[in-house]
């Protein structure tokens, strides 16, 4: 059972991460308004940083022993998304009801639970 959780966590966090690098390379207008409005002139490096991050992370989710990395990045990625939303951007956005907000939420709590469950891969802790 255990296992099957973690395998739906690692999931949803992939798939919410990995769905969005589409609008952040291709350069869609939603995501250049976004970026705009967090990042202001530096709009398309924190974009594409941003994506290439969480794709990282969405690999490293899957990666053995290396669980605990795409989590902590997931947990970093999520956290700054989650900051950005209550300072910036608003909970509801482009009149999505909250969608993105919701995403990043749940993608945290994913990488949360995740890195809980891999500490004893992390090699400065298990020492």
């Amino acid at each position: 059972m255990k296992k099957h959780i973690l395998l739906l966590c690692k999931l949803i966090a992939a798939i919410i991460m990995l769905q969005t690098l589409f609008f952040k390379f291709s350069g869609a207008q939603e995501s250049i308004d976004l970026f705009t409005k967090v990042a202001g002139t530096s709009e398309a490096i924190v974009r594409i940083g941003t994506g290439v991050l969480e794709l990282f992370a969405a690999i490293f989710l899957f990666t053995p022993k290396k669980t605990w990395i795409g989590a902590l990045l997931t947990i970093s990625l999520m956290l700054g998304a989650i900051f950005s939303h209550f300072t910036t951007i608003g909970i509801i956005h482009n009149d999505d009801g909250g969608l993105l907000f919701f995403m990043a939420f749940t993608t945290l709590l994913c990488g949360i639970i995740l890195l809980f469950t891999h500490l004893d891969e992390i090699p400065f802790i298990n020492k």
